[in-house]
């Protein structure tokens, strides 16, 4: 959690999440700069080849002069939160820890392993995918499998990026670069986010470095000339899930522990931020944080906005990866189509920015 060392990795974080950060003294605590989204370019294509001429692009001037959203380094957010979390004295921090849990109908007991006993009116489970919080309160689980794998890391370029970002469709799945803030070693810095079948992305794991920069530029193209792979190259595979409810007696699911989505859009950790958002308001004026109806009306006020995204992350996903000459076509006169409607593209960058 504390290694300063770059290792490639990068979060896309929306206008609305940024606030939350602000908020928590975080935005202005990360050791690396930001960099700020201010166009996305959605494209199509083949690998290896040019993409479709019929795109679509989006300008943060239509909907005001604020950024889409900023890239940071993973690491720069794991240093900005473990600083806070060390010097805070409203926090106290037990990690890392072997806890059990037992909930009641007026609080919720935790036990650390060696360490104290604590009472509380509401435990939050943001213990990701594989929930145990969730697990031991029974709360049953849908999960979706994509049989494709994310392939992460980040490269040097020779030009400049400008802050646009790539969102390139591929048959395999999407292809994503991200622009990142120059760093002491390389003026012109990208996150790449690309997934592809599973045997496919778990063959680009084994190749060398030059091999596997090849294949990168391949999905990239030219357009920012020379590349070099830097820090490590990283595999995820990929999968959505949702959990049937978000709360059980005295515990809120919340982040991954609640639902976890395709990395499409680049807004898996912008939801669990959003949840954070609206837990956190609820509590703020509640006398009992964890009772039955705070916790339905935190359910009511983001479970439908989640499943939404799920739906339409995955629809994205299976309209976009695949090779169907008829549908290839179909999906790039649509591209086109929704460049020349204004009122569309608005819609989309709004929600895209959190708002």
């Amino acid at each position: 959690m504390e290694h300063p060392d770059f290792d490639g990795r990068a979060y896309a974080i929306a206008a609305g999440s940024q606030k939350l950060l602000a908020e928590a003294g975080l935005w202005d605590a990360l050791p690396y700069p930001p960099c700020p989204i201010t166009d996305i370019d959605v494209t199509d294509g083949r690998v290896g080849r040019p993409p479709s001429p019929l795109k679509l692009q989006f300008d943060h001037r239509a909907v005001g002069s604020d950024p889409f959203g900023w890239i940071i380094e993973a690491r720069a957010l794991r240093i900005a939160l473990n600083r806070k979390l060390h010097g805070h004295p409203g926090i106290t921090l037990l990690a890392p820890a072997e806890v059990s849990v037992s909930r009641g109908q007026d609080a919720a007991g935790i036990s650390v392993t060696n360490g104290p006993v604590l009472s509380a009116k509401l435990v939050i489970a943001a213990d990701g995918r594989d929930s145990f919080l969730r697990a031991q309160a029974g709360i049953p689980v849908t999960r979706i499998p994509y049989r494709q794998s994310a392939v992460v890391c980040a490269i040097a370029h020779e030009k400049p990026h400008r802050g646009v970002a790539l969102e390139h469709f591929l048959p395999g799945g999407p292809f994503a670069q991200l622009p990142m803030s120059a760093n002491d070693e390389h003026e012109h810095l990208s996150a790449i986010v690309f997934t592809d079948h599973t045997a496919i992305a778990a063959r680009l794991a084994q190749l060398g470095t030059a091999a596997f920069t090849a294949e990168v530029f391949k999905r990239l193209g030219p357009h920012l000339g020379a590349i070099t792979l830097i820090g490590r190259r990283w595999t995820y595979k990929l999968s959505a899930m949702h959990a049937a409810r978000y709360y059980s007696t005295r515990l809120a699911l919340v982040g991954d522990a609640a639902h976890g989505i395709h990395p499409i859009a680049g807004q898996g950790l912008n939801l669990g931020f959003r949840d954070a958002i609206a837990l956190a308001a609820l509590i703020d004026t509640a006398t009992d944080p964890g009772s039955a109806s705070l916790l339905a009306a935190y359910q009511a006020a983001r479970r439908p906005a989640n499943l939404a995204m799920l739906a339409a992350t995955d629809s994205l996903d299976r309209l976009f990866s695949t090779d169907n000459p008829a549908i290839r076509l179909a999906r790039d006169f649509g591209l086109a189509a929704v460049n020349r409607m204004p009122r569309l593209k608005r819609r989309f960058m709004t929600a895209a920015m959190g708002r």
